[in-house]
């Protein structure tokens, strides 16, 4: 069950984003939670293009804690930014690339993985889970690829 706070919370941002014209989505936990997962909830996680990540800095303003900028870390690069609503961190990414070996992969399009789940009214962007297993797989996240190859196996009953 998604508690109260996280609700309320998507739903100012989905206020903000949905006249949005970049393809965005709710990804990590709460975008797990929101397919039907059983899954605790830490933070808000948007995925988005470059161009989209620092529109929706613009249109989050207010809420803006770290300014989106381009960040490399030994697993992933994206235009990164970081926000706060209600107390809950909303981690704001735009064109994530993950290495594989020595190699980047391109940046992830997101319109090409959406679903979108209605929840509470809202039409809410997600990234499915099976992108999201096989992302954490090449991530080396071994055991939360192994949770959601479980759950994805017994929706399949």
């Amino acid at each position: 069950m998604i508690e109260p706070r996280f609700l309320h919370t998507l739903h100012k941002i989905y206020t903000l984003l949905k006249e949005c014209q970049t393809d965005w989505v709710i990804t990590g936990s709460l975008g797990m939670a929101l397919q039907g997962m059983d899954i605790e909830i830490h933070d808000i996680d948007i995925q988005t293009d470059q161009g989209g990540a620092y529109e929706i800095e613009s249109r989050l303003a207010q809420y803006v804690v770290k300014p989106v900028c381009y960040l490399v870390s030994e697993r992933i690069c994206s235009h990164y930014g970081m926000l706060e609503i209600d107390g809950i961190k909303v981690e704001l990414m735009g064109d994530l690339q993950k290495r594989i070996g020595e190699q980047w992969e391109a940046p992830v399009k997101v319109g090409q993985y959406r679903r979108w789940i209605e929840k509470e009214g809202m039409q809410i962007p997600v990234l499915s889970l099976e992108y999201e297993y096989q992302a954490y797989l090449k991530l080396g996240r071994t055991e939360k690829a192994e949770r959601l190859r479980e759950w994805l196996q017994s929706q399949k009953i």
